[in-house]
């Protein structure tokens, strides 16, 4: 799949002849200071229009990597305020909307996007990506120049000493499953933040601004009037979602989210494909259920069984596109998802996002559980943590007792912690004990400290795990097979409905996103409505304990040439203990599974997959 890459040259730094005639080759725009262009493998099908664009006498170049999904509306405003169109572009919908706001612009798009645009008068460059992350736009900045890139692996190969591990971010990664934004694994290449526009003049430091905030703020109201704003917003995210000439079928699992979309998708296309995947596993696997919900909507569904071998078989080709490494065993799936889906239609709607806006998790219940501990006065509240973590593992309430006596903002990182800061002290050989993970968590607290306590969770999801893990996954999971990803939960018009829900409207009656279920009862399966959702479940704890995976896995961590940043003598004991049942260690082996498949990719280059997609020449 394509993406773009742009480099801007320092007033003092130009391109070599050389360097000029192979971006002009590879069709890039090229002027003395920067080199605009798309990268790897683009299908003429899916660029919009010819890029890079040239507006206002050529003044500014633009190029865009994703979809706007409001250029209608945008398009007759601009008419109504005196702007003249020359084709049905959405390009020239957001050069008409960036000469009339400048950055400004940004705040009023609705889609999944990374843009730059150059000023060639003024010597500017201006970028954005879209407010939730769901496209990546990674940067570095040096003193001759600055690289821009919607791939990571485009500025690996741009840049000779782009490969140097980050020992922060790699810290970071050992206990959240992936890197933290805006840090990524290799030293000196950033991404862009979720919502962030940026502005980078010649010779000065590139300057980032946010332009979109995702915060919660509930408002009191009838609960008929929100699910009014509910159902009515969510039917016209969908609608406008849908706005393309291109096939497009929906990811569909077991539960509310997928089923949701797609019983409103059904509204405007009744002939829309679903697709789903699963393992052989027993209980490990949503075919059947997803395939009884799509008999119940009316709508075709098309499901594939994904076995051990295939799956092993995939992972470092899968961990490729990843870029970074993701230890959620999730990726995979979606992955084979994308590929069956691919066969029929050239995009797909999904549910991702429901979950952090409407507080769908299980684990947003959690300070109700831990109600009792607020009225306990702070120093009997640390007696009874002194003496609970010195009970021995496996006693009944130690857990409980720790938790609430913890401070939310002292143990809740988002949905995944593997590896606690003892146990990577252990691990690492270069373990920074001034790294600890709330480094990366305290920032976004001192934003809600009067919020909601489970308010506090959803940001802290909506800031790091959502674009960290979930839409990166998707991203890179459907780029992989040139797949369109549409996300109707995650757009700027529904999050507005969403942060005016009060917690005790998601959160109630034993369930999770009560009032979202509660809005589309009409339209969602029963069967469906209050089904805990399994999310694409993979069988690792399972399949760590057969011969034939626990010896892969063996052979994996003995063959890596990470002893340098691993005592795999503790690896192996998690291994071992594992595999007698001593204690569930499948999540913390696969972290430190996928960190060495991702380093025997780009830092052993033990894998190439080159071929698959055109690289770029050093610039």
């Amino acid at each position: 799949m394509c993406g773009h890459l742009s480099v801007l040259n320092n007033e003092n730094s130009q391109f070599s002849e050389e360097q000029v005639e192979n971006f002009k080759s590879k069709g890039y725009f090229v002027d003395d200071h920067v080199a605009i262009g798309f990268g790897g493998l683009c299908p003429e099908d899916l660029l919009p229009e010819q890029q890079p664009y040239h507006f206002s006498n050529g003044r500014y170049t633009l190029i865009l990597n994703g979809e706007i999904y409001n250029d209608v509306e945008l398009r007759n405003k601009l008419k109504k305020d005196g702007y003249h169109f020359d084709s049905e572009s959405v390009l020239e919908v957001i050069a008409k909307l960036f000469l009339d706001k400048n950055v400004q612009a940004f705040s009023h798009l609705r889609g999944r996007f990374s843009i730059f645009i150059w000023d060639s008068k003024d010597k500017i460059v201006y970028g954005a990506r879209d407010s939730f992350g769901s496209k990546s736009l990674y940067y570095v900045e040096g003193e001759k120049q600055v690289i821009f890139a919607t791939e990571e692996k485009y500025i690996i190969s741009a840049l000779d000493d782009a490969k140097v591990i980050d020992h922060e971010a790699l810290q970071h990664y050992f206990t959240f499953q992936y890197v933290p934004e805006p840090l990524t694994l290799m030293k000196n290449i950033r991404k862009v933040e979720p919502g962030h526009y940026f502005i980078k003049e010649l010779n000065k430091p590139i300057e980032f601004a946010r332009y979109f905030h995702a915060t919660f703020q509930p408002v009191i109201t009838e609960q008929k009037r929100m699910i009014s704003w509910i159902r009515d917003v969510l039917i016209e995210s969908v609608h406008i979602h849908m706005r393309t000439e291109l096939p497009l079928g929906s990811l569909l699992s077991g539960g509310i989210d997928s089923s949701l979309i797609v019983a409103l998708a059904k509204e405007v296309n009744p002939n829309i494909k679903t697709f789903t995947v699963g393992f052989e596993h027993e209980g490990f696997s949503e075919i059947e259920v997803a395939q009884n919900t799509a008999e119940q909507l009316g709508v075709d569904n098309i499901s594939y069984v994904i076995s051990q071998e295939e799956y092993i078989e995939k992972l470092p080709e899968i961990i490729w596109h990843m870029e970074d490494p993701l230890a959620d065993p999730s990726c995979v799936p979606l992955y084979f998802v994308a590929r069956e889906a691919k066969k029929h239609v050239e995009a797909v709607l999904s549910g991702e996002g429901a979950d952090e806006l409407f507080g769908g998790y299980n684990i947003y219940r959690e300070p109700g559980s831990l109600k009792v501990f607020q009225a306990i006065p702070n120093g009997i509240n640390h007696v009874i943590n002194k003496i609970a973590t010195t009970l021995p593992e496996g006693v009944k309430g130690k857990s409980f007792l720790i938790r609430g006596t913890t401070p939310l903002k002292d143990r809740y990182i988002g949905n995944a912690k593997m590896f606690e800061e003892n146990e990577k002290e252990e691990l690492l050989k270069q373990y920074d004990k001034n790294a600890f993970y709330q480094t990366i968590t305290e920032k976004l607290y001192r934003n809600v400290t009067e919020d909601h306590l489970v308010q506090q969770m959803q940001y802290i999801d909506m800031h790091t795990w959502l674009p960290g893990d979930i839409l990166l996954k998707g991203n890179k999971m459907m780029k992989a097979h040139a797949l369109q990803l549409r996300l109707p939960f995650l757009d700027k018009e529904v999050f507005e409905v969403a942060r005016k829900i009060p917690v005790d409207e998601n959160i109630a009656g034993g369930t999770t996103k009560l009032l979202l279920r509660n809005a589309f009862s009409d339209l969602v399966p029963e069967s469906v409505l209050f089904r805990k959702k399994l999310g694409f479940p993979v069988p690792i704890r399972h399949w760590l304990k057969e011969d034939s995976f626990y010896h892969w896995t063996q052979g994996l961590i003995r063959e890596s040439e990470t002893d340098h940043l691993l005592d795999k003598t503790v690896v192996l004991k998690l291994l071992t203990d594992h595999r007698q049942g001593k204690s569930d260690h499948s999540r913390k082996i696969w972290t430190v599974l996928i960190f060495m498949i991702w380093h025997q990719i780009f830092i052993e280059e033990k894998y190439s997959f080159a071929k698959n997609e055109s690289t770029l020449e050093t610039v």
